[in-house]
C-alpha cells in the first residue's frame, strides 16, 4: 500500500510503527463513544508487537488531514470455508467528530474493499453495535447487509483460560 491523495486533500496511507500511540488514541476514542473503555487492556507495547512485531496480526490504514492522523481502519484477513478464500474482517473504523464531514470514512472502507479485490478476497466483514444507528445507516447506503441468524460469540480472560484448560480433559 502507497500513500492515496483524496479530492479533499486528505490522504490515506499505511500506518508505521511511528504511529502505534495515534491508533491507541483512536482505539481508545473509538471506546469511549461505544461506551466499553473499561475493557480496553490495549498498550503501545502490545499494538507495536501484534502490529509491527515478527509476527503481524492486523493492519491499519489511516486518515490524515494537513499531516495529522485523524482516522483508522485496523483490518486483519480471515478466511472462509465456504468460498475457500480469505477474507478481511475490519476490526475498528474511526474517524475523529471534527473530520467526519470529509467522508473519510467513506474513504476508508472503500480503500478496505479495493484491497480485498486485490488480495482475491471473498468477503469483507466487520460488526456494528445495534444502537449505533448513525453507523447501520452508513454501513446501508455502501451496500453492507446483515446477517440475519448469526450471533457473535465471545470468550476473553480468564474464560479463555478456563476453556484452554478443558483441552486436557479431551486427551
Amino acid at each position: 500500500m502507497s500513500v492515496i491523495r483524496l479530492a479533499s486533500g486528505a490522504q490515506l496511507r499505511p500506518a508505521t510503527e511511528a504511529d502505534v500511540p495515534a491508533i491507541l488514541g483512536f482505539i481508545c476514542e473509538l471506546a469511549d463513544y461505544e461506551h466499553l473503555r473499561h475493557e480496553v487492556t490495549a498498550t503501545e507495547e502490545k499494538l507495536h508487537a501484534s502490529l509491527f512485531g515478527e509476527q503481524r496480526y492486523a493492519e491499519v490504514i489511516l486518515a490524515e488531514v494537513d499531516g495529522n492522523a485523524v482516522g483508522m481502519a485496523l483490518f486483519f484477513h480471515n478466511y472462509s470455508t465456504f468460498l475457500a478464500q480469505p477474507g478481511i474482517h475490519l476490526e475498528d473504523l474511526y474517524v475523529q467528530p471534527a473530520h467526519r464531514s470529509l467522508g473519510l470514512g467513506k474513504a476508508l472502507i472503500t480503500r478496505l474493499a479495493q484491497l480485498a479485490v486485490e488480495r482475491n478476497c471473498g468477503r469483507l466483514e466487520w460488526q456494528v453495535l445495534d444502537w449505533n444507528e448513525p453507523a447501520r445507516q452508513f454501513y446501508r447506503a455502501l451496500g453492507a447487509q446483515a446477517l440475519d441468524g448469526w450471533l457473535t460469540k465471545r470468550v476473553t480472560g480468564d474464560g479463555l483460560t478456563q476453556m484452554a484448560a478443558q483441552f486436557e480433559r479431551c486427551l
